[in-house]
């Protein structure tokens, strides 16, 4: 799993959280990397599930859910750091159709040694899109967080319905992604 992943985990752990919170996960998981993290580097996804395994000890919060938090932080960061990526589409269907084919490929040119999720998309009708996520780390919750988060950031509620495929691993879920109203506005909007 690319460092990137790591570093921010941490980050939102901090903001979250509390640095002292980061520092005693770091410590009770016992990491072979001792929690020192690169953005470039590549560490085993099981420090990652260790990570995780203490901060829903101490939060008191399931993996689950802070996966889809993570997620929903993540795509944030993403925005962010790679507005190119989300400004040459329209909706949230639109970005995520165009996932494995146009993300995914510019980020292997960024990361080349990068392992990332397959992805396969269907679109059904205008408001909606079927999303197969595999991969054999079973971050469907993950992949679930960054799909609220891309929905947030195109101001669209959407209902997700997932089907795990993988018999409860999580390695293989279809996402339904239907698109049902578009947010309420904040007002912070640009006028035209």
């Amino acid at each position: 799993m690319k460092g990137i992943v790591f570093t921010e985990f941490l980050t939102m752990v901090e903001e979250r959280f509390s640095l002292a919170t980061v520092e005693h996960i770091i410590e009770a998981a016992h990491l072979p990397s001792q929690g020192v993290y690169t953005s470039v580097g590549t560490y085993p996804v099981e420090e990652m599930v260790k990570l995780l395994q203490q901060l829903s000890a101490r939060a008191g919060v399931a993996i689950p859910d802070l996966l889809k938090a993570f997620g929903h932080y993540l795509l944030g960061r993403f925005v962010r750091g790679y507005p190119g990526f989300f400004a040459a589409h329209a909706s949230t269907l639109d970005f995520l159709s165009a996932v494995e084919e146009h993300i995914h490929v510019e980020v292997r040119k960024l990361y080349a040694d990068a392992e990332l999720p397959r992805f396969f998309c269907e679109r059904v009708s205008d408001q909606t899109l079927t999303m197969l996520y595999r991969s054999p780390r079973g971050l469907a919750d993950l992949a679930e967080g960054l799909i609220r988060g891309c929905a947030e950031h195109y101001r669209e509620n959407v209902r997700i319905e997932r089907d795990d495929e993988s018999a409860g691993s999580g390695t293989q879920v279809r996402f339904t992604i239907t698109v049902e109203t578009q947010a309420p506005s904040t007002g912070m909007e640009a006028s035209a």
